[in-house]
């Protein structure tokens, strides 16, 4: 009978230790699901980013040194006044030709005559002499191959007036006719001006104009002005064109002529394109006296 409670106490005890054993496993396994789950790990947010770096300048090669600045150019010289300008040794100025009233503006259209210069179209430019120039011929005695002018009188051609009314002109006789001025001294000649009838638009023919120191015109006579185109005057064939009578009057330049000396001035003409009738208004001669 012990031996028997013997192995019932042994079995107890083995069973109650199996027991033990499985609620202790038991707890643990509990235990073991009871904790919490582990923290999913979180990713780690962006690291803030870093203010950007200023840019730093390129260093820039050394720049070449300045160059020295260039002298300003001089300004260029103004061109010459008319009165400032020379020739040789003798300055030169404009000469003051005072002109009359103009009659009438233009070229006719219908005007019909060979050898016909053009109209400048504007004023004509400033003739320039030496300083001292005078107006040789005003009030000087004046002769005509036709002693007994129609109109006017032959004074009238040196008197100064150069308008275009009646009373201002002598009118000669037809076909080749001339007038002679004595400017009473052997003179340096520069220019000589002629107005023959400007109040209407005409052309005058055969117009020569010579100088001379014999008031004959027999020795050494020269011609500085001639538009006779088939010598019918008899003073030989000119260069010179045929011209339209305008308030400037006719300049003859003598001075790109050598500038002759002479004491006497003889003009020719031969009619003009309305008439056969010759006409003065005035002449000047422009020079100084040989001293």
């Amino acid at each position: 009978m012990m031996s028997n409670v013997h192995c019932v106490t042994r079995t107890g005890l083995l069973a109650a230790l199996a027991v033990a054993l499985c609620v202790g496993a038991s707890c643990k396994k509990t235990a073991d699901t009871t904790k919490p789950p582990a923290q999913t790990k979180q990713p780690a947010p962006p690291a803030a980013k870093e203010a950007p770096k200023e840019a730093q300048p390129a260093v820039q090669p050394a720049a070449a040194p300045a160059e020295a600045p260039k002298p300003a150019e001089p300004a260029p010289a103004p061109a010459p006044q008319p009165a400032a300008q020379t020739a040789g040794s003798a300055k030169m100025v404009p000469i003051n030709i005072e002109l009359p009233k103009p009659m009438f503006v233009g070229t006719p259209q219908d005007t019909k005559v060979d050898n016909l210069e053009k109209p400048l179209g504007k004023p004509r430019p400033p003739f320039l002499a030496p300083e001292g120039t005078v107006l040789l011929s005003k009030g000087k005695p004046v002769s005509a191959s036709d002693e007994e002018p129609i109109i006017g009188d032959i004074d009238y051609i040196t008197d100064g007036d150069k308008e275009a009314a009646d009373g201002s002109y002598v009118e000669l006789g037809p076909l080749m006719q001339y007038v002679t001025i004595d400017l009473e001294k052997q003179s340096e000649l520069y220019a000589i001006v002629v107005w023959h009838y400007h109040k209407q638009p005409r052309v005058y023919f055969d117009v020569v104009v010579q100088l001379a120191d014999d008031k004959d015109f027999v020795t050494d006579v020269k011609t500085v002005f001639n538009n006779d185109i088939d010598n019918s005057a008899g003073l030989g064939i000119g260069k010179n064109m045929h011209y339209m009578e305008t308030s400037e009057g006719k300049l003859i330049d003598c001075l790109s002529q050598g500038s002759p000396k002479a004491r006497f001035v003889r003009l020719y003409s031969n009619g003009n394109n309305s008439n056969d009738l010759n006409h003065y208004i005035e002449v000047e001669v422009y020079g100084k006296p040989v001293q």
